[in-house]
């Protein structure tokens, strides 16, 4: 088997992986809710609910695809497409085990960084195209959140990329073979995790979507598939920050026994993400959303002086053990 079909083949695997794994994240959301908050879950289609996914997947593919005859049609078509093909695309720099990575390319986290930047445009344009006041509000909310949390985001990883001494994503994994990030990057890993919750638009930093502000903000006019990529893009959002911390803070694919069983190197990286992605299930059951205002201030006057003191204090020790 050749380069080419090697590649290819992974492809196919990540990305039908990946697509499963986010649509079986709705079902396993629904699970923990219902354990959290002591509530009844899916138990009526099929044994244990389990039928209740596919349900709900046949009614959107059979419901309307309407287009407001007052909506930018080009427009507002394309604004779900990239909000999907961006988050899946920065799936396509990171090591899952040993080997098993699609471009193993040296600026790893930049690209990542670069493909979420894109998701903003997704929003942007989906809730100007839709011609509504309440889409366009929750867009502008959405695009100076994630604008603002990806300075963060990108500021809480450089602690990181100091360490490990490289952008490349198998370099900072195998920088933590003998203690993995999350201890000396501590207050790095808080404010990335922070700004990746916020980049995901998820509870408790919802407030883009916003139902008893906004009706749902950017998709109000949205239905059928169009929303359901929306919804698909949100699922792989958190697939990949879970996924990012894993990588950053965790060691990735890094366990017991991997160096002589390289194949346990994708369990234990799926049982680390799979833990974090439980965390974001466990906010949305239990903290309640902060206004507008306050979000904003959260970044500004408290992360970023932090993230910015947490650098300094990197470079610093780095630059001290190194001479």
């Amino acid at each position: 088997m050749n380069a080419a079909t090697t590649i290819v083949l992974t492809c196919v695997v990540l990305l039908g992986g990946l697509l499963f794994f986010a649509s079986a994240l709705i079902m396993v959301e629904r699970w923990l809710l219902s354990l959290w908050q002591d509530r009844y879950g899916p138990n009526r289609s099929g044994p244990w609910g389990l039928l209740q996914l596919p349900a709900d997947m046949i009614k959107l593919f059979f419901k309307e695809d309407w287009i407001p005859p007052f909506a930018d049609r080009a427009v507002f078509v394309l604004a779900p497409m990239i909000i999907v093909a961006a988050s899946l695309m920065s799936f396509s720099v990171l090591a899952f085990a040993p080997g098993l990575v699609v471009a193993d390319v040296n600026i790893g986290v930049l690209f990542v960084l670069a493909m979420s930047s894109m998701s903003v445009y997704s929003i942007a344009l989906g809730g100007w195209s839709s011609n509504n006041k309440y889409s366009l509000l929750g867009a502008l909310r959405a695009s100076a959140q994630m604008i603002s949390y990806e300075v963060f985001m990108g500021l809480g990883l450089l602690g990181v990329v100091l360490l490990a001494g490289s952008f490349r994503v198998a370099d900072i994994i195998n920088a933590q073979r003998h203690l993995w990030f999350i201890v000396p990057q501590l207050p790095g890993f808080v404010i990335f995790f922070i700004a990746g919750i916020a980049e995901a638009r998820r509870l408790p930093f919802d407030l883009p979507e916003a139902e008893n502000e906004l009706i749902a903000g950017f998709h109000s006019e949205y239905s059928s598939m169009k929303f359901a990529m929306f919804f698909l893009g949100e699922y792989v959002g958190i697939t990949l920050v879970s996924a990012l911390v894993t990588t950053l803070y965790l060691g990735g694919y890094l366990g017991p026994w991997v160096d002589d069983v390289p194949a346990l190197g994708l369990l234990w990286f799926l049982i680390k993400m799979f833990a974090f992605v439980c965390f974001f299930i466990l906010m949305r059951a239990s903290l309640p959303r902060p206004r507008y205002d306050q979000l904003m201030g959260l970044g500004w006057k408290v992360m970023l002086p932090l993230a910015l003191a947490n650098v300094l204090v990197t470079g610093a020790i780095v630059l001290w053990t190194s001479s």
